[in-house]
């Protein structure tokens, strides 16, 4: 088990960042995270207005993982998700759906055993931890972790929790992987702007799949196959993670492009990982589609 620690972090993935560990394909590394404030705020009196913005989002990383070329793809089996006894819920300055109904606020809450959240003496729920930040250095010019794109970066999406394979386009020689953000729970759309933020640590896997090709990242759960897009237009966001779906069903289930459409309609779901940012930040969307009895693997 190779073993990254917190300090360990960029805030940006870049082609050009030097690789803080260099793996094999098939071998576990365990990521210690900062929360998304980088542990900036510990305290109700601490408001996001405060802190310094050139570090929220950080990724322990770059991983270059041996062997990984462009053209690959890089499969992350997330084993485990452990999380500190707290975390924070903030709102942010012009960002989230009813900001304009709400205070700049900080709300610290316990989280106990990683099963539970305390959000008041009243009112408690179940806690699932998961993963916001996660990808590959992109060809191009570097991407703030704070955004996503098709290399993955702040995605955002609930269903990347204990259990969950996350599977990346490889566009730089190495893959410079990394990953942070944990949240011990985010609805979808995470409305306000933030989740449960809070640091911990992530166990995982780091695999190649040498003869896979995918444009944008895919999401494998138990039951579910998760087709992630995002863009500056919800529809296009939309569409984009439907195309990518489409294209998948085409390919691995022998369907025509229409009868793939016509199931898609029938049988998944179009879902919202995040809609809290003001244009022209992008929106992020995905598809769900259930793993149907009989049918092949999508991704292999």
């Amino acid at each position: 088990m190779h073993y990254l620690k917190r300090e360990q972090s960029v805030y940006s993935f870049n082609k050009d960042h030097k690789p803080v560990l260099h793996i094999q394909p098939g071998e576990n590394v365990l990521f210690q995270i900062y929360d998304c404030f980088t542990n900036q705020i510990q305290s109700d009196e601490h408001l996001i207005t405060s802190i310094d913005f050139s570090k929220v989002n950080p990724a322990t990383g770059p991983v270059y993982i041996e062997g990984a070329l462009p053209g690959q793809t890089l499969k992350v089996e997330i084993h485990d998700i452990k999380v500190r006894d707290w975390g924070v819920i903030s709102t942010l300055p012009e960002i989230g759906v009813l900001i304009h109904r709400a205070e700049t606020k900080t709300k610290i809450v316990k989280v106990e055993n990683d099963i539970k959240i305390h959000f008041n003496d009243d009112i408690s729920f179940e806690a699932k931890p998961m993963i916001g930040v996660i990808g590959c250095a992109p060809a191009g010019e570097e991407v703030p972790c704070g955004l996503p794109g098709d290399h993955g970066g702040n995605i955002d999406n609930h269903v990347i929790t204990k259990g969950s394979i996350v599977y990346l386009p490889i566009n730089v020689e190495g893959a410079l992987f990394g990953l942070g953000d944990i949240h011990a729970s985010m609805g979808d759309g995470e409305i306000c702007g933030t989740g449960v933020e809070i640091s911990g640590e992530v166990e995982t896997t780091i695999s190649t799949l040498p003869n896979t090709k995918i444009n944008r990242p895919i999401v494998e759960t138990k039951d579910d196959w998760y087709s992630i897009a995002s863009h500056t237009d919800t529809n296009r966001a939309i569409q984009i993670a439907c195309e990518d779906m489409q294209d998948l069903l085409v390919d691995k289930w022998n369907l025509s492009q229409t009868d793939a459409y016509l199931l898609m309609s029938v049988a998944g779901d179009v879902q919202m990982c995040q809609c809290c940012k003001p244009s022209p930040v992008d929106v992020i969307a995905r598809f769900r589609m259930p793993k149907l009895e009989n049918m092949p693997r999508l991704i292999d």
